[in-house]
């Protein structure tokens, strides 16, 4: 890490270490931008932090989670939604989970990788189906910058030709697995779309960065740099400029802004002192995360931003959505007894089903897809509960020879699906709490409409359907027995978006097309925050391109003078 240097004034300070931080630090380093790059976490490595080769058993827990390691001891994260000193309130009567990464590179470290365009319906949903508002921007705006990052970041797929899921510049991707192949076999006799997942992991070499050898730890962290982090990949070229300054344990307080209502950058507090520390820049890009980005801008007032910089619109913290998650368990018992086969591949699916229905046919509005998961080396995906529903349990040979016989024999389907934007569903600041730092926290308002309910007992169904289709039974409980059909709390698929909304009019958004804000010109919000609608699809690789489009757009105003 290079050192601070006192009283500088930065072309710019990125807050946020993530996918759109690294690609703001990346574009503008490169583009002659001095910067200062603002992370709350801790410093994180892929080659010498991560766990790849690590055994369950070299862990206390035996590979268990904690606290700041919500997925597992040897997981790429540290973070979670429950930390220590960091807490933030949800308003009665309503239920969300706030999850944050506190490490270089945030989530992208230990993210599923799944890597798929946002469509040409994605951007005008409100022209399809009434509802929502439709983006100021298109497809064919974008489009040029999915290209350039898939040329850079390396993706593989498979070209499909459906309209809204748009083909992209693929590596080959890896076969399928064998209890994909009988998915694939159920939803074709079902008519269900099913294809190569389309994911950034490397399949062939790029750019200096070695194919993956298929050790199947994506979430522990590449040490090769197979597969897309942003230390693996836009940290190291930023740095090679020159012209990046990155401060770890930096947790962001306020952009501080002159009479004139303009940032002149970010006061912050040294994690490790507890002293609070500014440091000045012509531009400030917040990136991070959508939720974070609004509480810093919702804290960030002065006589010219009274409610908060950005806010003269009051859509601060407001259209708060969140990805629907859902899941059914199978056991297939075509799967029962296979003998030992070569399962090698990437860490995680290798075919899903994109969305492949007609909305106006149907009872809710928007689409979702289905991930699929299984095998021989996925045991946690109902192994355990569905042995012990299908046997009764047992002791002794009995139960050897049952765990011999079920094991790899079980699925499990994932339903990833499009929300509604709500009014009903934002953050604001808490009032009366704060954090250990002095910082005012946030407080969530949320609730699925009956649009989302719909949908999620229209993937339970479907589940059930290919389970029965294979020839399987169903292991795992009913969701549709529960009011909410199975919904997982917002917040929990960790794909907040939303927030600080672009659009083209000052009185109904917060930025506009170039994801600047309509009140300072001198700043940009780079992350999912700008997302007017928050389509099914994971949204990392929209998060890159946006912010790639963005910075671009800094680097050739600042070039013209205008910033």
């Amino acid at each position: 890490m290079q050192i601070l240097q006192k009283a500088k004034t930065y072309d710019v300070c990125i807050v946020g270490s993530g996918a759109g931080g690294g690609m703001a630090a990346k574009v503008l380093t490169e583009a002659g931008a001095t910067c200062v790059l603002l992370e709350a976490g801790a410093p994180w490595s892929s080659e010498t932090d991560a766990k790849m080769f690590a055994w369950s058993y070299d862990s206390p827990r035996r590979g268990a989670g904690s606290r700041l390691r919500p997925f597992g001891e040897f997981d790429g994260c540290i973070g979670g939604w429950d930390i220590e000193g960091e807490p933030f309130t949800v308003a009665p009567g309503s239920r969300f989970m706030w999850f944050r990464a506190r490490m270089l590179g945030g989530r992208t470290n230990h993210w599923g990788r799944i890597s798929l365009r946002f469509g040409p319906w994605d951007f005008k949903a409100r022209s399809r189906d009434g509802l929502g508002d439709d983006w100021p921007i298109g497809y064919e705006d974008i489009k040029p910058y999915y290209d350039k990052l898939d040329r850079l970041v390396g993706i593989f797929g498979s070209m499909e030709g459906m309209e809204n899921e748009p083909d992209g510049i693929f590596q080959p991707p890896p076969a399928p697995r064998a209890h994909e192949r009988l998915i694939k076999k159920a939803c074709d006799q079902l008519q269900i779309k099913c294809v190569p997942s389309r994911m950034s992991i490397l399949t062939q070499p790029l750019n200096g960065r070695a194919a993956c050898h298929y050790c199947g730890q994506c979430g522990r962290g590449c040490s090769t740099h197979s597969n897309f982090s942003t230390p693996s990949v836009l940290l190291p070229p930023a740095l090679a400029t020159g012209k990046l300054t990155i401060v770890t344990g930096a947790m962001a307080r306020e952009v501080l802004t002159d009479a004139e209502g303009l940032a002149t950058g970010v006061s912050y507090v040294d994690t490790a002192t507890g002293q609070e520390k500014q440091v000045r820049a012509k531009i400030v890009v917040l990136a991070a995360s959508a939720c974070e980005s609004a509480r810093l801008l919702l804290n960030s007032k002065s006589p010219r931003h009274p409610a908060g910089l950005a806010n003269s619109s009051g859509m601060v913290g407001r259209y708060l959505t969140d990805t629907l998650g859902t899941g059914v368990g199978g056991q297939i018992p075509a799967l029962e007894g296979m003998p030992s086969y070569n399962e090698d591949g990437i860490g995680g699916m290798h075919m899903y089903v994109p969305w492949w229905l007609d909305n106006r046919k149907l009872d809710f509005p928007r689409g979702y897809h289905i991930e699929l998961y299984g095998g021989r080396n996925m045991p946690s995906y109902g192994f355990m509960g569905g042995i012990h529903r299908l046997t009764g349990g047992g002791y002794g040979q009995k139960l050897k020879d049952d765990y011999r016989r079920l094991y790899g024999s079980f699925v499990w389907l994932s339903g990833r699906g499009e929300m509604v934007p709500s009014e009903g569903c934002y953050c604001e600041i808490d009032p009366n709490v704060v954090d250990r730092w002095g910082i005012p926290v946030l407080r969530f308002h949320w609730k699925w409409s009956e649009h989302e309910l719909n949908q999620a007992r229209h993937h339970n169904r479907t589940f059930v359907e290919i389970i029965e289709k294979m020839g399987g039974k169903v292991t795992s409980a009913i969701p549709d027995r529960n009011a909410d059909h199975g919904l997982k709390v917002g917040g929990e698929i960790i794909h907040e978006a939303g927030c600080t909304r672009m659009g083209d009019s000052p009185r109904t958004s917060v930025l506009n097309k170039w994801c600047q804000a309509h009140d300072a010109k001198n700043v940009f919000v780079a992350d999912s925050g700008p997302f007017v609608s928050n389509a099914h699809k994971n949204m990392t690789w929209t998060i890159l391109a946006l912010s790639m489009r963005t910075s671009e757009h800094i680097a050739e105003e600042r070039n013209k003078g205008n910033l």
